[in-house]
């Protein structure tokens, strides 16, 4: 099935790329990592941790990177607003790219960057691996079953609880980026959309702590809520149609913030205690409430979907048109803030 290996390199080497890509490529054949860049005053305050890593090379050199002809993808993890620079860099060298959420601060970016990709003959994709959460693959499936019938409202909350200030000046871009790429990827580009975006704790300096983003595809109405002042736990997912209800509890974080490193990537289904609650009106008119078995969570999928791109001519998972889509919502939630 896999004839060749993908090769990648990385630039950056921060939670992300620990926590969510490299420990679901350990057990991946067809992939391999090669080496990282990292800037040395970075690296100087940090080499412990690359002992952990014996397989990757380190460098500082970004050019080892780039001209390395055996790396087919460079894997963008660096901060948020130097996404788009690295990206031209890595294109303009002919390699493939893989870009951390968000994939620019701006659509128009975005666009340059896909546009670039095209001329280059590369690919340009954007890491949107909460597209593959145990939690979202579940709603999907519900909505695909077609047991909820005509779907009405559905709520999609990522929040916290916080009594004091927080640097949130990136919430739209960092946390909002994943949720409202999953609406986007389950029913397109809305309709219309509607913004309540504030500052509450953070009002002084102007960063938002609240979002209420509402996407209308005809009579749906889909909300992309985060708040930091949701004290008792409150549905990941929440979902009305004219057959029934489906809600379903976040799957949680995957990792404890000291897990040990290197992290081991778990592959199990979550506990029955949290699987997703269906209730619904069968088409002989029982009425029905059961408990949905939970899919698995693997971040690992999106390397996949890479390399049947690059390798098998297949067509994006996450199109560049979506991304696209989504950035211009978050700039538009961001103006908001400002209103």
């Amino acid at each position: 099935m896999f004839e060749k290996k993908l090769c990648i390199g990385y630039i950056g080497f921060g939670n992300s790329v620990i926590r969510y890509h490299l420990p679901y490529l350990k057990e991946r054949n067809h992939i391999s990592v090669k080496m990282i860049y990292r800037r040395e005053e970075d690296r100087s305050c940090d080499r412990e941790r690359e002992r952990l890593y014996p397989y990757i090379t380190f460098t500082s050199d970004l050019n080892d990177l780039l001209y390395d002809s055996e790396i087919d993808v460079i894997c963008i993890n660096s901060p948020n607003h130097t996404h788009v620079s690295y990206a031209e860099m890595a294109l303009k060298a002919g390699k493939h790219i893989l870009v951390e959420k968000p994939f620019a601060m701006k659509s128009s970016d975005a666009q340059r960057v896909f546009t670039l990709a095209q001329e280059k003959g590369c690919l340009a994709y954007t890491n949107q691996n909460r597209r593959f959460d145990a939690d979202f693959l579940i709603l999907q499936d519900i909505i695909e079953s077609g047991k909820l019938g005509r779907l009405i409202e559905i709520e999609s909350h990522y929040d916290y609880f916080k009594t004091r200030p927080v640097v949130t000046q990136d919430m739209i871009f960092n946390l909002g980026i994943h949720t409202i790429d999953q609406m986007i990827a389950l029913f397109g580009i809305p309709d219309r959309t509607d913004y309540d975006v504030k500052g509450i704790l953070n009002k002084e300096d102007g960063a938002d702590d609240y979002f209420d983003i509402k996407l209308y595809y005809g009579k749906l109405k889909v909300s992309v809520k985060t708040s930091l002042f949701v004290k008792l736990p409150y549905p990941r997912f929440l979902v009305h149609g004219t057959n029934g209800s489906f809600m379903k509890y976040s799957q949680g974080h995957l990792f404890a913030k000291s897990a040990q490193e290197p992290i081991e990537a778990s592959f199990l289904q979550e506990p029955e205690d949290n699987w997703g609650v269906l209730s619904y009106m069968d088409e002989y008119g029982n009425d029905i409430t059961t408990r949905i078995p939970s899919r698995v969570t693997d971040y690992g999928k999106i390397y996949d979907d890479l390399y049947a791109c690059i390798y098998q001519g297949k067509a994006p998972y996450v199109k560049a048109e979506e991304v696209v889509a989504v950035l211009n919502i978050a700039e538009e939630a961001e103006k908001a803030a400002g209103n």
